[in-house]
C-alpha cells in the first residue's frame, strides 16, 4: 500500500506546484468572489422570479455550494483529464506498469490525485464564502454548521464523481483527449438540464442542487402567495439590482434517503473503477507506438546504403513564410482523430442550413471550441515533444515561425466559418464579419499567451471552455466573435483586446527564447 500513497501524494504535489494550477487558484478566487454579487453589483447567480435572498449564512452557503457543484465540475474536468496521459509521456507509466501495484489501486489513486486537487479549488470557494458573509454581513449570525452540511452534502459528491469521469475517459478513450472534452461536456449538460423536482427524484440528482432551487422557490411562494410556475434563473444574468426584493432563506434538512443517495453517488463511482480497470492499458501505448514506428524506420532504410550523398541536389534555400505557414495549417488539419472531422463538417453544413442568427450565436463557438487542442498546441508542441531547442535556433523565430503559427491557426478558423462569413457578405453585414474576423485573431492571441505563460495547455482550454459555456448562454460580456447585439463601441473593444495580445504573445515568446 505504500506506492499506492506514493502515488497520491506525489501526483497531487507535482500538479500543485504547477504554474498553470497556480493560475486556476488565482482564477477560482476571482470566481468565488463573484458567486455573492455585491450590494451595488448589476448582475446576479442565483434569482427566483425578482426576489433574491439576504445575505445571511444560509444564503451565502447553499448559493456558493450550488455554484460550485456546477462550475468547478465543469471546469475542473478539464484541469484533471489528463493525469494517466502526463504518466505516458513521461515515462512514469512505464515505471509503474513493471511494479505489482494493480490496475484498480493505480487508476483508485488517480481519482483520489483528482479529487484533492478539485478539493482543494474548492476548500478556496469554501473559505471565500465565509470571508463574503462577513463583508456582506447585515446583523445575522454565522453559523459554521450550515456551511460544513452545504458543501460536504452539494458539491463534495459531485467533485468525487468528476475525478472518476477523468479517470474513466482517460482509459476508455486514450488516445482522444477531444473526444473525451466532448463526451463529458454532453455528459455534464444531459445531467444538468434533467428534470427532477418531484421529492422521490431528488436523490437521482447528481449534482445535488435542485432540492435547494425546490426549497428556495417554496420559501418566494410562501412570501408571496403565488402557486404556479415561478420563474428561476441560474448564472451570471446582468440585471439592474433594484429591481428585485429580499426574502429570508433559512436553509432546509436534507431528508434521509437524499443522504443516502449522495453517499452511494461515490460508491456508483468506485464501483465504475472497478468494472473499468480489466481494460486499463497498463502503460503498453507507448510500447505498440514505437513497435510501429521502428517497423517503418526499417523498411524505409533498406537501401539506404545504395546511395550515393555527394551525387545528391542541393536543396535550394527559401526564406519566405509561405512555406511554413502552409506547413502549420497541415500540421493543424492532421492533428487529432480523423473522426472528428466528422463533427467539423457537421458543423459546416449547419452553419449553411440553420438560421443566420443561430448559426452565428451557438454553432459557430461550438464549432470554434472542437478545435480547442489545436490551438492550445499552436505554443506548446515544440516543448511537448522536445523539438524547442530546434525551433527556437531557426532563422528569424519570431517574425517567421511564431508569425506562421497564429496565420496558420487564424486561416484554420476563418475557413471553418467561411460559410457563415460568406452568408453575412451576401446581406452586407459587414461589422458582423469583421466581429469574427477579430474574434479568430483574439482567441489565437489568447491561445499563444497562455500557452506560453503555463507552458501547457490546460489553462486555454479551462478558460476556452468557460468562453464557449458563456456565449452558449448568451452572455454579452463574453462574446467574442460578434453573434449577439452590441453598441457602437463593440469593434473598437475588440481591437483594443485583439492587438495587444497579439503583440504579448510575440513579447512573451521573445523573453522564453533568451532563456534557451
Amino acid at each position: 500500500m505504500g506506492g499506492f500513497f506514493s502515488i497520491i501524494k506525489y501526483d497531487y504535489l507535482q500538479r500543485t506546484r504547477s504554474y498553470a494550477f497556480l493560475l486556476t487558484l488565482c482564477a477560482s478566487l476571482v470566481i468565488a468572489y463573484s458567486f455573492i454579487p455585491g450590494p451595488d453589483a448589476n448582475y446576479y447567480t442565483i434569482r427566483i422570479a425578482n426576489h433574491v435572498g439576504v445575505y445571511n449564512s444560509a444564503w451565502l452557503a447553499y448559493v456558493t455550494a450550488i455554484m460550485a457543484s456546477v462550475f468547478i465540475s465543469l471546469l475542473g474536468f478539464y484541469l484533471i483529464n489528463s493525469n494517466i496521459k502526463k504518466d505516458i509521456d513521461t515515462g512514469i507509466g512505464q515505471i509503474i506498469g513493471s511494479t505489482q501495484i494493480k490496475n484498480v489501486y493505480y487508476l483508485l489513486a488517480k481519482t483520489l490525485s483528482n479529487f484533492l486537487l478539485l478539493g482543494t479549488l474548492l476548500g478556496i470557494v469554501f473559505l471565500v464564502s465565509i470571508l463574503l458573509f462577513f463583508v456582506y454581513n447585515d446583523g445575522f449570525d454565522f453559523e459554521l454548521i450550515t456551511f460544513v452540511k452545504a458543501y460536504l452534502l452539494i458539491p463534495v459528491p459531485m467533485l468525487f464523481l468528476t475525478s472518476v469521469l477523468a479517470v474513466v475517459f482517460e482509459v476508455l478513450l486514450v488516445r482522444y483527449s477531444v473526444l473525451q472534452n466532448i463526451g463529458f461536456f454532453l455528459l455534464f449538460s444531459a445531467l444538468l438540464t434533467s428534470g427532477a423536482f418531484t421529492e422521490t427524484q431528488f436523490a437521482f440528482d447528481v449534482f445535488g442542487t435542485k432540492i435547494v432551487m425546490h426549497e428556495m422557490e417554496e420559501s418566494v411562494r410562501t412570501l408571496t402567495g403565488q402557486q404556479e410556475e415561478i420563474d428561476m434563473s441560474i448564472g451570471y444574468v446582468l440585471s439592474d439590482s433594484k429591481d428585485t426584493n429580499g426574502f429570508i432563506f433559512n436553509g432546509l434538512d436534507f431528508p434521509t434517503s437524499f443522504i443516502i443517495s449522495r453517499v452511494l453517488w461515490s460508491v456508483l463511482g468506485l464501483i465504475v473503477l472497478f468494472l473499468i480497470a480489466p481494460f486499463f492499458h497498463r502503460f503498453k501505448v507507448r510500447q505498440k507506438l514505437r513497435t510501429l514506428s521502428k517497423k517503418k524506420t526499417l523498411s524505409t532504410s533498406k537501401g539506404m546504403n545504395e546511395l550515393e550523398l555527394l551525387s545528391m541536389p542541393k536543396p535550394p534555400t527559401n526564406y519566405s513564410i509561405l512555406p511554413l505557414i502552409k506547413m502549420e495549417f497541415w500540421m493543424l488539419i492532421k492533428q487529432g482523430s480523423k473522426w472528428l472531422w466528422l463533427l467539423n463538417i457537421t458543423g459546416i453544413i449547419l452553419l449553411i442550413m440553420l438560421p443566420l442568427k443561430l448559426s452565428h450565436q451557438m454553432i459557430l463557438p461550438a464549432l470554434w471550441f472542437l478545435q480547442v487542442g489545436r490551438l492550445s498546441s499552436l505554443s506548446t508542441k515544440e516543448i511537448t515533444n522536445n523539438a524547442h531547442y530546434f525551433a527556437f535556433t531557426a532563422y528569424k523565430p519570431l517574425s517567421r515561425l511564431l508569425l506562421s503559427q497564429l496565420v496558420a491557426a487564424i486561416i484554420l478558423l476563418l475557413l471553418i466559418a467561411a460559410p457563415l462569413i460568406i452568408r453575412l457578405g451576401i446581406q452586407v453585414e459587414i461589422e458582423e464579419i469583421l466581429s469574427i474576423i477579430l474574434g479568430s485573431i483574439l482567441i489565437v492571441s489568447l491561445a499563444v499567451v497562455l500557452g506560453i505563460a503555463s507552458k501547457g495547455k490546460k489553462l486555454f482550454e479551462v478558460l476556452f471552455f468557460l468562453i464557449t459555456y458563456a456565449n452558449l448562454n448568451k452572455i454579452l460580456i463574453l462574446d467574442y466573435f460578434g453573434g449577439m447585439p452590441h453598441n457602437s463601441y463593440y469593434l473598437m473593444n475588440l481591437l483594443l483586446l485583439s492587438i495587444p495580445l497579439l503583440l504579448l504573445s510575440f513579447i512573451m515568446r521573445k523573453k522564453e527564447l533568451r532563456n534557451y
